[in-house]
């Protein structure tokens, strides 16, 4: 179930699942800047009641996370959601979540990295598409970049195809603490680890936030999907590769469809010969796409996608992704 588009006039509300807004505002203009880009889409912004509490954690209670989720989705004004940032802690809220109500009132939820595990829950569990991609916080870089931009307008405000084709350059730094001093460093382009093409549907996110859900009942199936996968400079190759490994012993990972992994901060170290190898040993991912580097995960620019959504992947000497249901 695709949850009705944005346009002209739609109504944010911003949540905080994971990490409170507090700890991203503190001493900086990041949030004029982000209510200013979003304004710049047309969007109309609030935010949840308890997204400025602060704990020990940098979040706030289980209690009032899960209320402000709730008055969101009940709230007839409310067009979506978009998540502040992520952090370590949104799996908490999945036993207390109504996803009953969620279903009933199906609106679009956007953000990444930590918010993963909500986000595919609530796919299947409801069958209501969410998208991976920037959070509030990530609008408030003043370079943001056209891409980010537009990848977030085309997915969410109409039904179009998507295309993304690999771009020229990145960032990775530490923008939140210095919008004046920062550098694009160029892109080697998309890294074609198998040839191949395939369509499916998408599952994934964060990889290490997905693998929390494994055991549990909020775990989306991933036979037939076209798997995307990102991590942050936390994960080493090392790390990465028991992650991947691990998804890949779900069932149902013999019929995935293709694999696409998002550009890896470099203090992470993971090399184009590290996902070679790495694939190399996986036997269900023989003879299927895989395509790395690609634009999306805690660099910028950043795509957004539909998990639940459909994409058609092209991993040849020209890649491309097009997502043609969103």
């Amino acid at each position: 179930m695709f949850p009705p588009k944005l346009r002209p006039g739609s109504h944010v509300r911003v949540v905080a699942p994971a990490r409170s807004r507090a700890m991203t505002t503190a001493g900086n203009n990041n949030a004029v800047i982000a209510e200013r880009h979003l304004a710049d889409l047309g969007l109309r912004i609030s935010y949840g009641e308890h997204v400025d509490e602060r704990d020990r954690y940098d979040s706030s209670s289980i209690a009032s996370r899960v209320a402000d989720l709730h008055a969101a989705y009940v709230d007839p004004s409310v067009d979506a959601l978009l998540t502040v940032i992520g952090g370590f802690n949104s799996n908490e809220l999945l036993p207390h979540v109504d996803f009953d109500l969620i279903g009933d009132n199906p609106k679009i939820l956007c953000g990444y990295s930590d918010i993963t595990a909500l986000q595919n829950a609530i796919t299947a569990t409801t069958g209501v598409v969410t998208y991976s991609g920037p959070h509030w916080s990530t609008f408030g870089m003043r370079d943001l970049g056209e891409r980010t931009r537009e990848w977030f307008r085309q997915t969410l405000m109409s039904n179009d195809p998507v295309v993304v084709e690999p771009g020229t350059w990145f960032t990775d730094d530490l923008w939140f603490l210095d919008q004046a001093n920062r550098t694009r460093l160029p892109t080697d382009g998309w890294w074609v680890l198998h040839p191949g093409q395939a369509e499916g549907r998408i599952v994934g996110g964060n990889l290490c936030t997905l693998n929390l859900l494994q055991g549990t009942p909020y775990m989306p199936s991933i036979a037939d999907m076209v798997l995307f996968v990102e991590d942050d400079e936390i994960s080493n190759p090392v790390e990465f590769r028991r992650d991947i490994h691990s998804l890949m012993q779900q069932p149902g990972a013999e019929t995935v469809r293709a694999l696409v992994i998002g550009r890896f901060q470099q203090a992470s170290g993971v090399s184009r010969e590290d996902l070679r190898a790495l694939v190399a040993d996986i036997p269900s991912l023989g003879g299927k796409p895989v395509l790395a580097n690609v634009d999306f995960g805690h660099t910028n620019p950043v795509m957004t996608f539909p998990i639940g959504g459909t994409v058609q992947v092209v991993a040849t000497e020209n890649p491309r992704l097009t997502v043609t249901q969103h």
